[in-house]
């Protein structure tokens, strides 16, 4: 058969020796050995087949789990038989009825539910994609398989034709049923090889088995989106995550695991999630691991205030009712919705909660959220941010997970730290959740340091002060408290702020404000700097500060985060200046040129018409690149030549010239711990607000001091 184009791109762009893989991808292929897949793999195949990604990485997992660019390649072309085969596409569904007539039988990969004939007695299996419904089942399926009952499986699935001599009876039979899927896992073997990596190979594995490029993001941003496997290892877990489209919010739980299961959040009644009182049938909270509400936002969607009400009780105790008989379940409940608004104006004028349907706005039923996870810190997916690397068979890392919700690691903090303020059960009960969801992640065997426990305390306790501070903004009948914690072997207590609150103190709620240098508090941003926005230096109050007049002073810019410009970090202390000069050694490849340009830019607009002032740079050669690196800086030069700004540069000697600053003519020095470069990759192009506005892009994290000479 012909070559599909999509695997013959992905064909032309294998590795031709196991040497040009990473370190990384020798080493996960070396502890895992036909476990993991390269993920690139996954999705040139998605392009052509509309199955979940668990089922395309079933089947190569048992193709293409190697290194080997032969085998890689053979394997691709058995997937692509067997799809092209057995895959049942809704537009050729009549074709594959027929093959089955004509054959006698015929194996289908398809997605099946199952209802229960009451009058027969028996069971009813409809294919979702070949569109044949009431087709009798054995009993034993259904026991082995009880998903199949709810919501439905991906199965590959020997169907036989043949006319009974009952007219009402059906032609088609399931002769053979295989749920796609990991058949077991081997716990201890995957604890063990777990051991040989450090943390941040760990999170790199992870991130690549998510289908991620890590190189992409930074380490906050490798824990937000870790975050979202929580809900898959820890038992009834409930998580609220609201952002802009197009960040991947829904895909983690539409196709990563088998035990997900992605819902509209207008398409669910309390039948489908709880019981039916009538049948008796338990809902998909008796089947599921992880239940997520999709387009969970929006004011104009209907919702049962009968639902609510049970889901609170639910989400609180894990029960529910039926008639007067009290049922449990485990399932894990995630809430996915957009947001319209800036995370500057929600502060201001609402709070984050606003973008839910109304019923949904109830501080009872909130309170039982374990965590918000900010998706407005979540670059928008793009081509680039897709790994070529090696990560698990997705539906192995989801067994492991599975298994993993038998663990508990809540307390696990406790050795080495103690939480000091007051905290309602609740908020407890919720970074706690949290954190042993990281664990499990992170550090399934337990073994985590005190510093790695800490990172993941604080980050835990930072998702859920959000809940906390914004059902304050609803409800002031709740108690207002901080979170704070100590480390046990001694140190200063830890208060933890979101980076909202840091960044907009005018409109954060309790108010942050700047501080005086002999009492500074120490606040932790999760992994971030601790420190507040403003901290002012030996000698300078809060009250001598004005916002109008330069101060020294030192600034963190949060990783993640958005609003952030040159102009905000650098006008007050450039104003006036007749002299600039950047030092800056990396300023080699076109995206730190265009962070120059950009400050030039920013500095024409300082500059009262009429006057204008000098900018020197100088920076090191790039030995690789260093024509091209010319030719950009003096593209630089003549273009500003006649303007406000007189632009120079200059190359430094020094080996030892690594320090990134700017000073000025006005006695002024601004040290940056990443020099311009403090924004994320972002997408380009005439019509991006990313490009023509610094403010909308999502930051790198930096440190900015300023420093009076």
């Amino acid at each position: 058969m012909n070559s599909d184009p999509a695997i013959s791109e992905i064909q032309d762009t294998l590795p031709t020796t196991p040497s040009q893989l990473t370190a990384l991808d020798q080493k996960v292929l070396r502890q895992f050995p036909g476990l993991v897949v390269r993920k690139d793999l996954t999705h040139g195949l998605k392009q052509n087949a509309v199955v979940p990604t668990y089922v395309l990485e079933y089947l190569l997992g048992q193709h293409c789990a190697t290194d080997d660019p032969e085998v890689i390649k053979s394997g691709l072309e058995s997937v692509q038989r067997i799809l092209a085969k057995h895959y049942v596409h809704r537009n050729q569904a009549e074709l594959v009825k027929s093959t089955i007539k004509e054959k006698g039988n015929h194996k289908v990969i398809d997605k099946l539910k199952v209802e229960l004939n009451e009058k027969g007695g028996f069971y009813e299996v409809e294919f979702t994609n070949l569109g044949i419904k009431k087709v009798p089942i054995s009993d034993d399926f259904v026991r082995r398989f009880p998903k199949l009952l709810v919501g439905g499986i991906w199965c590959i699935t020997d169907v036989g034709y043949e006319v009974s001599e009952e007219t009402k009876a059906s032609p088609w039979q399931v002769e053979t049923l295989k749920p796609i899927q990991v058949a077991k896992i081997e716990f201890e073997e995957y604890i063990k090889a777990r051991e040989q990596f450090t943390t941040e190979e760990w999170m790199d594995v992870l991130m690549q088995s998510m289908g991620f490029n890590p190189e992409m993001f930074g380490r906050r941003a490798k824990l937000l989106t870790l975050m979202r496997l929580i809900p898959y290892c820890e038992r009834n877990y409930n998580l609220l995550e609201l952002g802009p489209k197009g960040t991947g919010k829904s895909h983690i739980y539409a196709e990563f695991s088998p035990h997900g299961m992605l819902i509209s959040g207008s398409e669910v009644t309390t039948p489908k999630l709880f019981v039916n009182n009538t049948s008796g049938k338990i809902g998909l909270v008796g089947f599921w691991d992880c239940i997520c509400f999709d387009e969970f936002a929006g004011k104009d969607k209907k919702v049962d205030k009968a639902l609510v009400d049970i889901m609170k009780n639910y989400m609180a105790n894990r029960t529910f009712s039926r008639g007067i008989e009290q049922l449990t379940a485990e399932a894990s409940i995630v809430f996915m919705g957009n947001t319209q608004k800036s995370v500057a104006y929600m502060l201001k004028h609402s709070h984050f909660f606003d973008p839910l349907p109304d019923k949904y706005i109830d501080s009872a039923f909130l309170d039982r959220i374990h965590a918000f996870n900010p998706g407005w810190e979540v670059a928008p997916i793009r081509h680039e941010l897709f790994t070529t690397g090696y990560g698990f068979v997705v539906d192995y890392l989801a067994e492991v997970l599975k298994h993993l919700r038998t663990e508990d690691f809540t307390g696990t903090y406790k050795k080495h730290f103690e939480v000091t303020s007051e905290v309602s059960t609740r908020d407890q009960t919720g970074f706690e959740k949290t954190f042993s969801g990281l664990m499990k992640i992170l550090h399934p065997n337990g073994n985590a340091t005190s510093k790695e426990m800490e990172e993941l305390l604080s980050f835990a306790m930072e998702a859920r002060r959000r809940v906390r501070e914004h059902i304050l903004r609803i409800d002031d009948t709740f108690d207002r408290h901080d979170f704070i914690y100590r480390p046990l072997a001694g140190g200063a207590a830890v208060t933890i702020l979101t980076p909202e609150e840091i960044q907009y103190p005018a409109f954060a709620s309790p108010k942050t404000k700047l501080v005086d240098s002999q009492t500074p508090p120490e606040v932790s941003l999760g992994e971030s700097a601790p420190a507040p926005l403003l901290e002012a230096v030996e000698g300078v109050s809060e009250k001598s500060i004005s916002i109008d007049v330069p101060q020294p002073g030192h600034i963190v810019v949060p990783e993640n985060t958005k609003g952030w410009s040159y102009r905000r970090l650098f006008e007050l202390h450039l104003r006036g200046a007749k002299k600039i000069t950047v030092s800056d050694p990396y300023v080699r490849h076109f995206f730190q040129a265009r962070n120059l340009m950009e400050f030039l830019n920013m500095v024409h607009n300082l500059v009262p018409e009429g006057d204008e002032v000098s900018v020197h740079l100088i920076t090191q050669s790039d030995p690789e690149n260093c024509v091209r690196q010319e030719e950009n800086l003096d593209q630089m030069v003549s273009s500003f030549t006649g303007s406000r700004v007189d632009f120079s540069w200059e190359f430094e000697q020094n080996p030892n010239f690594h320090a990134r600053s700017i000073t000025t003519d006005t006695g002024w020095k601004i040290s940056i711990d990443r020099g311009l470069d403090i924004f994320q990759r972002f997408e380009s192009g005439p019509f991006s607000v990313e490009q023509a506005i610094q403010e909308a892009r999502l930051t790198r994290g930096a440190e900015v001091t300023y420093i009076r000479l």
